[in-house]
C-alpha cells in the first residue's frame, strides 16, 4: 500500500462542529463565493467552512440571526472562543474569517454595515520562522539518492522548495509545460489561484530538466504532475512532509521543520545575500508586503553588521 497517494485529511480543530451546518443559507453562498470567485484551495474552503460553522452554531445557540449581528455579538463571540481554550492565534483567524464574510455580505446588500470593522486584533507573540542555515541545507539537499527513480525526484523536489521558495502545494500542482527551459522560469499557481513567475537557478534547472527528460516517465504517469509516485499519481501533500522529515533526520538536524522551512529559509538567505524586501515579497507571492516583514529581522542584522563595518567611528571607544 503507498502512503503517498492517499489524500491529506484536514485536521479536525478542537472548535470545529461534528458536522458541516446547513442551515445559513448566507454561509453556503458566502463558501460558494470564496470556492467559484476566489478560487480557494480544498483546504483553505475547509478552514473557513469550520470558522463560520462554529460562528454560526454559537449564533444558534443564542437564537441570532446572521442579518443581526452587531459588534458587541462579535466580542461575546471572541469571548466565548477564548473560555473554550482558543490562542491568540487562532483568534486572529477567526476574526479574519468573520471579516470577510461580513464585507461580503455587505457588498452583496445582505446585510446594514460590518460589525467585525473596528474590533482590533488579538495581539500575537512576535514568532520567526524556523530557518535552517545554509550549512544545513545543503547537506539536506544531498542526501536523496540520485541513483534511482525515487531518490531523483526527492532531489528535485527539495532543490525546488528550496530554489523558488514554493509552498508544498504549489510543488505539487506543477505540471511539466509550467517548466520553461529557454528562460529557467516556473509558472506556479498560488493561493487564490494567483500566477506567478518563479526563476530558479541553473542547477535546480538542470535537475529538472533531466528528471523531466529521463525519469519521471519511469513513472508510468497517470496524471499530469510533474511529481509522482509510485502509482504515477501525483504526490499527495503528506508524503513531501514525510520526504522532507526523513531526509532532515540523515543530514542530522534534529529541529522539527516542514516543506515551509524551505520557504523561509529562501526568504532569509536572500535577505542575507542582500536581496531587497520588495523582490523577496514578489517571489513569495505575497500580495501585501506585512506578510514579508516577518523577516526583516533577518535584514536589520545585516544592516547592524554593515553599519558596525563601515561606520567611521564604529569601532571607536567612549573615554572615561
Amino acid at each position: 500500500m503507498n502512503t503517498d497517494n492517499d489524500m491529506t485529511a484536514c485536521a479536525k480543530r478542537p472548535d470545529a462542529p461534528a458536522s458541516p451546518d446547513r442551515g445559513h443559507p448566507q454561509v453556503d453562498a458566502y463558501l460558494e463565493h470564496l470556492l467559484v470567485v476566489r478560487g480557494l484551495s480544498e483546504n483553505s474552503l475547509a478552514a473557513y467552512q469550520a470558522d463560520l460553522a462554529a460562528f454560526t452554531a454559537f449564533l444558534d445557540d443564542k437564537r441570532a440571526a446572521v442579518g443581526d449581528v452587531s459588534q458587541q455579538d462579535l466580542s461575546l463571540y471572541l469571548f466565548h472562543m477564548r473560555r473554550k481554550g482558543l490562542t491568540s492565534r487562532s483568534l486572529a483567524r477567526h476574526l479574519s474569517t468573520l471579516r470577510g464574510f461580513f464585507a461580503w455580505l455587505e457588498d452583496e446588500g445582505l446585510a446594514h454595515g460590518n460589525p467585525s470593522q473596528y474590533l482590533e486584533n488579538p495581539k500575537l507573540p512576535l514568532k520567526l520562522p524556523e530557518v535552517l542555515s545554509m550549512e544545513e541545507m545543503a547537506a539536506l539537499l544531498e542526501r536523496p539518492r540520485l541513483e534511482d527513480k525515487l531518490g531523483f525526484r526527492d532531489r528535485v523536489m527539495l532543490e525546488l522548495l528550496y530554489a523558488g521558495g514554493l509552498r508544498v502545494s504549489e510543488l505539487i500542482s506543477l505540471k511539466p509545460f509550467d517548466f520553461d527551459p529557454q528562460v529557467g522560469v516556473l509558472k506556479v499557481f498560488g493561493k487564490g489561484a494567483k500566477e506567478r513567475l518563479v526563476p530558479i537557478h541553473y542547477a535546480a534547472q538542470e535537475f529538472l530538466e533531466t528528471y523531466l527528460r529521463h525519469w519521471r516517465s519511469m513513472f508510468s504517469p497517470k496524471e499530469d504532475f510533474i511529481f509522482l509516485n509510485r502509482s504515477g499519481k501525483g504526490l499527495s501533500r503528506q508524503a513531501v512532509w514525510k520526504c522532507v522529515k526523513r531526509y532532515a533526520t540523515e543530514a542530522g538536524i534534529t529541529r522539527d521543520i516542514s516543506p515551509h522551512t524551505f520557504r523561509h529559509s529562501f526568504a532569509t538567505h536572500l535577505l542575507e545575500g542582500g536581496a531587497d524586501l520588495r523582490t523577496v515579497q514578489i517571489l513569495l507571492g505575497h500580495a501585501d508586503i506585512t506578510a514579508t516583514e516577518i523577516y526583516t529581522h533577518v535584514q536589520s542584522g545585516r544592516l547592524k553588521r554593515m553599519h558596525s563595518q563601515f561606520h567611521p567611528r564604529s569601532n571607536m571607544r567612549t573615554r572615561s
